[in-house]
């Protein structure tokens, strides 16, 4: 199947899309964290280890592009600078804030992983499968960050709104461009 302008897309392949965006802007906010902090922090090493996951999950959704024939979104050179830029921006906070900023990244992540199991049903037992372990380990890092004093950051509730409306935002667009 080959995607032509003017095509609607299916509702998978409307997930696949946002999520291998999604998936892509997680491992270039790492990259600009890790920029940032380097690599020998304790704090870095937990970046690194959420950033393979994030690698691993975005591998899978790149060969669900390939596989389903599915238009990635134009916007991924505009996700790959912003990622980086936001990664590094609040590495250079602090650590504290890099870790606000997967908080608050994957309590947004968690928000649209759930909705999207619920639209699939039992449509789509390979991607609601995926979607379901990877939501599982989004948690995870959420939970690392806040375990990990992303709560302790400058204006966490100021951050944590802004980053996260900010998802929304990335995740509408993504669905459709």
């Amino acid at each position: 199947m080959t995607w032509k302008p003017g095509d609607r897309p299916s509702a998978a392949a409307s997930m696949i899309r946002v999520d291998q965006a999604g998936e892509f802007g997680a491992t270039r906010i790492y990259e600009g964290q890790l920029a940032i902090m380097g690599q020998r922090s304790a704090m870095a090493r937990k970046i690194s280890a959420m950033a393979l996951q994030e690698e691993r999950h975005r591998a899978f959704f790149d060969k669900m592009i390939v596989e389903r024939g599915v238009r990635p979104t134009i916007l991924q050179p505009f996700w790959d600078v912003a990622g980086f830029a936001l990664g590094a921006v609040t590495a250079a906070i602090g650590p504290e804030a890099a870790m606000a900023c997967t908080a608050a990244v994957e309590t947004e992540i968690d928000k649209h992983y759930e909705e999207q199991l619920i639209a699939l049903g039992d449509s789509d037992p390979e991607l609601s499968a995926a979607i379901r372990e990877f939501q599982a380990e989004e948690l995870e890092h959420r939970d690392t960050a806040l375990a990990n004093g992303a709560e302790d950051a400058p204006a966490y509730p100021l951050m944590s709104a802004v980053i996260r409306l900010g998802c929304r935002v990335a995740i509408a667009t993504a669905k459709r461009i």
